[in-house]
């Protein structure tokens, strides 16, 4: 391999340049900002001759031993990446470079901070770098390197917990949240997402087990109102890499190192990835980056659209759906049997009449396949009437979102729970369980509710009697939240033309 390219290109950081040290307190999520370029350097060791590999993996070593070697795994993780992604900045034969250049070289060293960057390298690394680093670390502990006390855990699977998605009202921005465990030791990324910018990542944080419930709580207490959408590991995949790779579309050819080194977006981004291999993948394929449309959501439902499944042939059978409204605490659902066959416009009646709500407000499905409803082009809602519930949602365990009031924002999650042979004595669709009543019409959302019903449950509060006066009741016994009447829904279904 030559010693330009690949090895110019690392060499100003590993020759004095100090990456940013990461700043692990949580606080409330920056604004989105990009990356500014800047001026290519000419200072002495950026101009100066190509550096030799073995120098080159000695800087690295010292800045290792300097640490006074990483105490647990991640950190040794984020070294690796950092490393790594000044490769992958580089061009595209860094896999080559790391696994014939740089893994024998480290080797070569036969002393810990060595053996701690090959156990990092294939923590973080895929293919044939990853395999690489791990066979020669395995190596180097046979001959007698001893191991830091943490390198079993990189053995050990990674799990998933909590996967999230916080958007910005107005559609511009978003941040994905996703925990993760390893061997006991909880930890969470986040990504901010610039949906005005193809919906490139921007910014990218790694926080602890108490981070997550801590900027969650700084994000609800902004002036800013943002929606919460739970995603099943799959989607939060696809999404994260989607935004992952839209930036570095954007970073193509770029070499972005500032004054303190290279940006911690670009390891954190590698470390990201690694962990995202552990998720199962979507069958969804990647949007373009090149198609014209700017809105990121609108993007992905234009994309997501030209996907729908043909309707289904032959008799419909019946779904037994739970329908519940997210973040509903206690939970507020419905269990509906419907044909599988009806339209998507048949189905928003249905959860209209079985919710109680008045349908004075618009609302869309949101579906793997883009989001029906009242068609109109400039919120890229497809008519809901052309698809079936059958073909967003084809068996067991599938789901999507049904939302009602953009305002108040009532997200109710739609799931299959069986698929059924109809019944012929059975008129449907019918109700048979559910939970609770539901909130009144334009009370503010489901956190408003929640304030509502601890003022009706307080006579003394100062907006006790207001409220009253709002819902139209003499007394707060009046309105029962724990009221529940399935045989009554389905009354009023059954009364639908």
């Amino acid at each position: 391999m030559p010693r330009g390219g690949i090895l110019a290109a690392v060499s100003p950081v590993s020759r004095g340049r100090k990456p940013k040290k990461r700043n692990k307190s949580v606080g409330r999520p920056a604004p989105v900002r990009l990356v500014t370029d800047t001026e290519p350097c000419d200072c002495p060791a950026c101009a100066g001759p190509p550096v030799e590999l073995s120098e080159l993996v000695d800087g690295i070593l010292v800045d290792v031993a300097d640490d006074a070697l990483p105490a647990d795994p991640i950190a040794a993780e984020f070294g690796a990446a950092l490393f790594v992604a000044m490769c992958e900045l580089a061009g595209e034969e860094y896999e080559d470079a790391l696994a014939d250049g740089f893994v024998p070289e480290f080797e070569s060293r036969a002393d810990p901070a060595a053996l701690i960057m090959l156990l990092a390298l294939g923590s973080v690394c895929d293919g044939r770098a990853g395999d690489a680093a791990r066979t020669a670390a395995s190596r180097m502990v046979g001959a007698g390197v001893e191991p830091p006390g943490w390198a079993a855990e990189l053995t050990e699977p990674v799990s998933v917990g909590d996967c999230w998605r916080l958007a910005d009202p107005d559609g511009t921005g978003a941040m994905l949240i996703c925990s993760f465990d390893r061997a006991g030791r909880p930890h969470v990324f986040t990504v901010s997402v610039d949906h005005t910018d193809c919906g490139a990542a921007v910014n990218i944080e790694l926080l602890d087990a108490e981070g997550l419930p801590r900027a969650m709580e700084l994000v609800r207490q902004s002036e800013v109102a943002v929606s919460e959408e739970r995603l099943d590991p799959a989607e939060l995949r696809w999404q994260v890499e989607c935004a992952l790779d839209a930036r570095a579309v954007h970073d193509a050819g770029e070499l972005p190192f500032d004054e303190d080194g290279l940006p911690d977006y670009y390891p954190l981004a590698v470390q990201l990835r690694a962990r995202l291999r552990a998720l199962p993948d979507s069958t969804k394929p990647k949007p373009p980056h090149d198609d014209p449309l700017t809105s990121f959501p609108r993007l992905l439902d234009a994309w997501s659209s030209r996907l729908v499944p043909p309707k289904p042939t032959g008799p419909a059978p019946v779904y037994q759906l739970k329908v519940g409204l997210k973040g509903a605490k206690p939970p507020v659902w419905r269990r509906l049997e419907v044909p599988a066959d009806i339209g998507l416009d048949r189905l928003h009646v249905i959860i209209q009449v079985a919710f109680g709500w008045d349908g004075s407000h618009l609302h869309a499905f949101e579906t793997p396949y883009g989001d029906f409803g009242i068609a109109d082009p400039e919120l890229g809602h497809q008519p809901a009437e052309e698809v079936s519930l059958a073909q967003v949602l084809p068996g067991e365990r599938e789901k999507i979102t049904y939302l009602y009031d953009f305002g108040d924002d009532w997200r109710h999650e739609i799931v299959v729970e069986k698929v059924l042979d109809p019944d012929e004595s059975v008129t449907y669709p019918r109700c048979t369980g559910g939970r609770r009543a539901t909130p009144p019409e334009d009370c503010g959302g489901i956190w408003a509710y929640a304030d509502l019903l601890d003022v009706l449950a307080d006579p003394a509060h100062p907006e006790h009697a207001n409220s009253l006066d709002w819902l139209g009741l003499d007394s707060a016994a009046e309105f029962d939240p724990a009221a529940f009447d399935a045989p009554a829904i389905t009354k009023s279904l059954s009364n639908l033309p």
